[in-house]
C-alpha cells in the first residue's frame, strides 16, 4: 500500500546562524574560524566551517564561512558551504577594504547584517603599484557600511592587538563577544582562547582590551588621506658616520624639506649603508639648486620636499632580496643600526 509523504513534516525550520570572515594571509582568520567553531560546539551546538582563499589582493584574501546550530537529538544538520548574499548574520572584516567588500558582494545587509570591521589599512597592488597617490579613499568605506549594516562596531583592532602583543584575530573575538550576537558568555569565549594554548596571555588581553573597546563604543576618525608622522631629527645619533649625514641635513638644506629628508636618510641607511644615504642628499641637492634658481624660496622648497620623497622611494626599491633582507631583522638590530655595523664591516675588509 504506498503512503503519501509530506515532505514539510520532514524539514527543520531551525535557521542557523550564519557567520562570514573576510581575512588576509597572516591575519589569523583560520584561527578565529576555529575558535568560533570551538566556542560553539563546547556550548553543545553543532558547527562548520569552510573556506575559499583568494589571490589577487596583497598575500590573498580569504572568505572564512561558518553556520552553527544547536544540537538537536544527535542528528546532524546539513549545512551550505559558501555565504548566500542577503543571508549573513555576522560580518567580520580584518581590513577596512575588506569591510567594503563584504558590502559589495552583498554579504551585509541593513536588515540583517552585525559587521565587525577594523578600520586600519593594508594597501591593495592596484594601490600601491601608481607612481603617485593609488590609496582608496576610506571615508566612502565608512558611509557605505553605516548605510548597509544592521549595526557597525569598527575601530583599529590591528594596533590594539599589536599594543597588547598579539595578532588580529584576538582582538576582533573580542569585539564578536562584545556585540552579544552570540549566545554566549564572555568566559566561554576566553576558556576557548585557552584551550588553544598557544600565545595565551598575550591573546587574552588582546581579547579583553577589545571587547573593551567595543563596549565602549568609541568611533574612530577616519580620513581621506591617511595622518603622517615625522620623527624629529635628533642633535646626535651617537654614531659618527650617522652625525655626518644629519649635520649635513641642518647646514644644506631649508628646514621645510628636514622632515622628509631625514626619513629619507634613516630609510636609505637601512636599505644600503650611510654612504648610499650620502648620494641620496647629493641628488636632492642638486635639484634644490635649481629650486632656488627658479623662485622656490617662494614656494616653500615645495619641489625639493616632493623631491626628498620620491628620491628616497626610487633608491629604495622593495624587491625580493630587500624583502627577505628584512625578514631577520627584528631578531637584531635595527635596520639603522646593523648597515652602520655591515658598512663598518665591509669597509675593513
Amino acid at each position: 500500500m504506498n503512503e503519501t509523504v509530506n515532505f514539510k513534516t520532514l524539514l527543520a525550520s531551525d535557521k542557523p546562524l550564519t557567520i562570514a570572515i573576510l581575512a588576509m594571509g597572516g591575519q589569523g582568520g583560520g584561527v578565529l574560524a576555529d575558535w568560533i567553531v570551538g566556542l560553539a560546539e563546547e556550548q553543545g551546538w553543532m558547527a562548520q566551517s569552510t573556506s575559499v582563499p583568494g589571490v589577487a589582493q596583497r598575500t590573498g584574501a580569504t572568505i572564512y564561512y561558518i553556520e552553527m546550530l544547536p544540537a538537536r537529538g544527535g542528528v546532524a544538520p546539513i549545512f551550505s558551504l559558501m555565504p548566500t548574499p542577503g543571508d549573513v548574520d555576522i560580518v567580520l572584516a580584518a581590513e577596512l577594504m575588506e569591510a567594503g567588500r563584504s558590502v559589495l558582494r552583498g554579504l551585509v545587509t541593513p536588515d540583517k547584517t552585525v559587521l565587525i570591521a577594523s578600520t586600519h589599512r593594508s594597501f591593495a597592488v592596484g594601490e600601491k603599484e601608481k607612481p603617485g597617490n593609488g590609496i582608496g579613499d576610506p571615508t566612502v568605506v565608512v558611509g557605505a557600511t553605516d548605510f548597509a549594516a544592521k549595526r557597525t562596531i569598527a575601530f583599529d583592532m590591528d594596533t590594539l592587538a599589536a599594543k597588547n602583543g598579539s595578532v588580529i584575530s584576538s582582538s576582533m573575538f573580542g569585539a564578536l563577544a562584545a556585540a552579544d550576537v552570540l549566545p554566549f558568555a564572555k568566559d566561554a569565549f576566553e576558556a576557548t582562547i585557552r584551550g588553544g594554548g598557544k600565545g595565551v596571555d598575550a591573546s587574552l588581553r588582546a581579547f579583553n582590551a577589545a571587547f573593551d573597546r567595543a563596549r565602549a563604543k568609541p568611533r574612530d576618525e577616519i580620513s581621506a588621506s591617511p595622518a603622517k608622522r615625522f620623527d624629529a631629527m635628533p642633535e646626535t645619533t651617537g654614531h659618527q658616520e650617522l652625525d655626518r649625514i644629519v649635520h649635513r641635513l641642518r647646514a644644506e638644506f631649508p628646514e621645510q624639506a628636514w622632515p622628509l629628508l631625514f626619513a629619507g636618510a634613516k630609510k636609505l641607511t637601512d636599505f644600503q649603508d650611510p654612504a648610499y644615504a650620502g648620494e641620496y642628499l647629493d641628488r636632492v641637492g642638486r635639484l634644490l639648486t635649481l629650486d632656488r634658481a627658479h623662485g622656490g624660496e617662494g614656494r616653500d622648497y615645495a619641489f625639493t620636499v616632493q623631491s626628498a620623497k620620491y628620491v628616497a622611494v626610487a633608491m629604495a626599491y622593495d624587491d625580493v632580496i630587500r624583502v627577505a633582507d628584512l625578514r631577520p631583522a627584528a631578531a637584531g638590530l635595527t635596520g639603522f643600526a646593523r648597515r652602520l655595523v655591515q658598512s663598518r664591516t665591509r669597509s675593513s675588509t
